[in-house]
């Protein structure tokens, strides 16, 4: 059957159609502008395609209770064009199919975990890391939800004793994602990180905030696989110190198959860069089953 994917960023709107095992067969992308217009670029692009269900992994905050009236909602975006804004109702409403609706990470760990690096593992952390921190959390086989999703991203850290850099979240400066996302990375060396490839320290600072992070996720979460994405992580000479400061701030205290295979626990993205529209047909594959189960 066909199904059609959302990852709804930012920046960009990837818009796929595929099938229920994970194949892709077309995929464009659209600017991210206002809803006004962009969203009937998307319900254009869906539409006629013979699509049963959509997929939706979406930037948030969003709503994810289904019990809410806000259930579909974009929320507290700092893009304020798309705050409170229905992006599940417009699309129910346009294209009168089953929607599966998640954050984009979660999405992307969806697709990892369904037919990527981490298929059949019941419990999985990806995390991107990019002009934004995320994380999506899979646990006993489902996505993690609470009174609104993981927000791993602004845990605060540790300071590396060399930075004087005060950091960029306009919320809490040194959180996770103020001191290691890349406008961090960019607003403490001024300059772009693509072109500081070739500086150990930079990467080694960047790994120790990493590390720091993930230290917390193993202990509070104990997956069976971490999976780093995103375009920070482009930069593949990190996952080297990140895994020798993850063994070095656990101290010894975490002793399992996982830790001693750390080189295949902490592991770039086995999807490439399309774990997320991946698991936005998997939304999608299962909103419909859903619907159909009611039925």
């Amino acid at each position: 059957m066909k199904i059609g994917a959302l990852e709804a960023g930012g920046t960009k709107m990837v818009c796929a159609v595929g099938n229920e095992n994970g194949e892709i067969f077309e995929q464009v992308s659209i600017p991210t502008e206002t809803p006004d217009i962009t969203m009937p670029k998307l319900i254009e692009y869906f539409t006629g395609k013979g699509i049963v269900a959509l997929g939706i992994g979406c930037f948030g905050p969003v709503c994810l209770d289904k019990k809410s009236p806000k259930y579909g909602h974009i929320t507290s975006t700092p893009k304020l064009a798309w705050r409170d804004y229905d992006i599940v109702g417009a699309f129910k409403r346009a294209l009168n199919i089953p929607i599966g609706f998640d954050t984009d990470v979660n999405g992307s760990a969806l697709g990892e975990a369904t037919f990527g690096c981490a298929k059949g593992l019941p419990n999985v952390l990806y995390l991107t890391i990019g002009t934004g921190i995320g994380a999506g959390i899979f646990v006993e086989g489902n996505l993690l939800h609470g009174n609104l999703h993981p927000e791993a991203g602004h845990i605060p850290l540790r300071r590396h004793p060399d930075d004087k850099y005060e950091g960029c979240c306009p919320y809490h400066l040194d959180c996770f994602e103020g001191l290691a996302s890349g406008p961090a990375i960019e607003g403490r060396y001024k300059t772009s990180a693509k072109n500081l490839a070739d500086e150990p320290r930079v990467w080694e600072m960047e790994a120790y905030y990493i590390a720091q992070a993930l230290v917390t996720y193993i202990l509070t979460l104990a997956p069976h696989k971490i999976i780093l994405g995103g375009g920070v992580m482009h930069q593949e000479q990190i996952f080297g110190y990140v895994r020798r400061f993850v063994r070095e701030m656990l101290a010894g205290y975490i002793d399992t198959p996982e830790i001693a295979d750390i080189n295949n626990y902490i592991v770039p993205a086995g999807l490439k860069d399309d774990q997320g529209i991946i698991g936005a047909l998997v939304l999608g594959r299962d909103a419909y089953g859903a619907d159909n189960q009611q039925m």
